[in-house]
């Protein structure tokens, strides 16, 4: 392997290959977060094998996660199920290993942790395999149950034969982790201090409530226009675009469409009181810790990955059923209950939610494998 023969050498150059299938939404700026922090290490080359048939998937996005010490591989993988393009996309991802010879192995997602595990057979040793869910398929509540169980079959299968290390993005996908096999908590994080630098003091005349994210059936927008008719005296907006726009038709709501530019991006994030996650499921999502940086109070839906985040009566409120907000948005109204809540979010951010944090841990993780072998 590179790295280890780099220690005869002295020179300590670590090679670690990324699977993904899906390089969009959270993810994509979980990459462009982990490519900004290790792009400025010498001692360590980040290769990303993705595929690009997701329609989420921006090209000029790409542009963004590239630099001298990162480079992008495209690799087609389908999503969905296809024998005959899984096997091309093995037997690509076979091809790309070798080539490329790499000390680690990392898997992000469900279908990728499938391929990616194959492909590495006899080239990368299991020890040296990790995988990120990024929200197990199998809590997917777009899929039957069924399908569901199907899924947390292979997930558990796949790594008993084919080995690897899961590093979970969040608490509750940590202890779910457990039970399939060995694990390791690396909870996702932001460039806190970053982000926090786009707050700026915002004084609206109506409470505003927001969401950031595509209009999709995960992050449920059926939910989201369905608060804003309850509680039509306030306002909405809907930071993102999606297939599923036709489901916000509450007067009380302004979608903003998409923008490649983060500034124009984190000041609409900065201009709402509230911070609303409607999602049906999630691994441990970007957008609420991005929320808290700008110390914005939190109200999401109680599943994994927000529980994860956010503090119920700390940082924010968890809700089951709709009729719970309306309490939780009362207190709300109260600018000095925001500031004190959206103070504990951000405190609760650096804490646990920090990138340069988080990526040194799972560095130092790689590092103690291949020392171990």
């Amino acid at each position: 392997m590179v790295y280890l023969y780099g220690l005869i050498l002295n020179i300590t150059i670590l090679v670690v290959v990324h699977v993904v299938e899906a390089l969009g939404g959270g993810v994509y700026t979980y990459f462009k977060d982990l490519t900004s922090h290790f792009s400025k290490e010498d001692d360590i080359k980040t290769i990303i094998f993705f595929s690009k048939n997701r329609k989420e998937i921006d090209p000029k996005n790409l542009e963004l996660i590239t630099n001298q010490n990162v480079e992008l591989v495209e690799v087609d993988m389908c999503r969905k199920l296809n024998p005959l393009q899984d096997y091309k996309s093995i037997l690509k991802l076979r091809k790309l290993l070798k080539k490329y010879n790499p000390d680690i192995v990392h898997l992000h997602s469900s279908k990728a942790s499938v391929l990616g595990r194959i492909a590495a057979l006899n080239i990368v040793s299991k020890e040296r395999v990790f995988y990120t869910p990024h929200g197990y398929s199998f809590l997917s509540k777009e899929f039957s149950n069924s399908k569901k169980k199907v899924f947390y079959f292979i997930e558990k299968y796949i790594q008993r034969i084919f080995g690897g290390i899961t590093l979970a993005c969040g608490d509750t996908e940590y202890e779910i982790a457990q039970k399939i096999g060995k694990s390791v908590l690396v909870r996702n994080g932001i460039i806190v201090d970053k982000l926090s630098a786009f707050k700026k003091p915002i004084k609206n005349n109506v409470l505003t409530i927001g969401i950031i994210g595509r209009i999709s059936f995960q992050k449920n927008p059926d939910l989201f226009n369905t608060i804003a008719l309850r509680f039509s005296k306030y306002n909405f907006i809907w930071i993102g675009d999606g297939e599923l726009k036709s489901q916000l038709t509450a007067t009380n709501i302004t979608i903003t469409g998409w923008s490649l530019d983060q500034v124009e991006v984190m000041s609409r994030l900065n201009s709402i009181d509230v911070y609303l996650q409607t999602s049906l499921w999630e691994g441990l999502p970007i957008a609420l810790l991005e929320a808290m940086a700008l110390e914005k109070p939190l109200v999401a839906t109680n599943i994994i990955g927000n529980k994860d985040i956010v503090v119920h009566n700390e940082n924010g409120y968890l809700f089951n059923c709709i009729e719970e907000l309306d309490i939780q948005f009362k207190k709300l109204e109260d600018e000095r209950t925001r500031n004190e809540m959206g103070a504990n979010g951000l405190k609760r951010c650096k804490a646990l939610f920090n990138t340069t944090t988080n990526f040194n841990q799972m560095k130092s993780i790689y590092l103690n494998t291949i020392s171990n072998a």
